[in-house]
């Protein structure tokens, strides 16, 4: 299985002399569903923005597709980031906007400026947008303001625009935090289904071991902007999970 994503020496230190990652090395392969768990502020959340270049690592390199995405231009960066979809766990949608323009906008890097801004969104894509929201279980949401939705329909909602770009990789970072236990398998079992249905690789970041090791078909434990574990999910140890969570 090909590579899609190659991460080389990764290293981001912030402003304030904070060493988000160090030396980070690893590779991931088409169709695979990887989540990286690790303490709060162990670079979960950095090392998934420096894929997409929503931060500029420091040192190292990120190969996506084979395009060095840490030397990326303008235009480029714009095409990593329609094929590089990202969920987030605030939701980041547009509140008084309704459910199925929210979704709309992740087809916003395909079209031009002036259409764009204008929101002339394609037929084609208008009805793509609304099959997606039927396979997420959102038919009844469609109209709604998106702020007149319970956090795991945001959270349904927000996938479904990261599917509309047709991305090759998903990148989604704590989904189920602010969620309640019945919603975060909700929407893990739907991630995991359609990114496994559509071949869509995808890279998830968790605190809960426990979900980790029912979905991901391959685990990361990231400690002090370090990988302290790679591997199946029946490779992760007590003493494994021990080592990536210790102080």
């Amino acid at each position: 299985m090909a590579a899609l994503l190659e991460i080389r020496n990764l290293k981001k230190v912030y402003s304030d002399g904070t060493t988000a990652l160090k030396d980070v090395n690893l590779q991931v392969n088409r169709g695979e569903f990887v989540v990286i768990i690790g303490s709060s502020g162990a670079g979960k959340s950095t090392l998934l923005r420096c894929i997409n270049r929503l931060v500029q690592p420091s040192d190292g390199t990120v190969l996506f597709n084979s395009m060095d995405a840490t030397r990326a231009n303008q235009r480029q960066v714009r095409r990593l980031r329609r094929e590089v979809g990202m969920i987030f766990q605030s939701f980041n949608l547009i509140e008084r906007v309704s459910v199925l323009r929210n979704v709309l906008h992740g087809r916003l890097g395909y079209m031009n400026a002036v259409t764009g801004t204008l929101g002339l969104f394609a037929k084609k894509d208008i009805e793509e947008a609304k099959r997606i929201l039927h396979r997420l279980g959102l038919d009844q949401q469609i109209y709604k303001r998106a702020d007149e939705l319970s956090g795991g329909q945001q959270q349904r909602v927000g996938i479904a625009r990261a599917l509309s770009q047709q991305p090759q990789l998903i990148l989604a970072d704590e989904p189920i935090a602010s969620l309640d236990p019945v919603t975060s398998e909700t929407i893990m079992s739907h991630l995991y289904t359609i990114c496994r249905e559509d071949g869509i690789t995808c890279v998830v970041n968790l605190h809960q071991v426990e979900v980790a090791k029912k979905y991901a078909t391959r685990i990361i434990g990231i400690h002090k902007g370090s990988v302290a574990f790679d591997g199946k999910p029946e490779q992760l140890t007590e003493q494994a999970i021990q080592h990536i969570y210790q102080k």
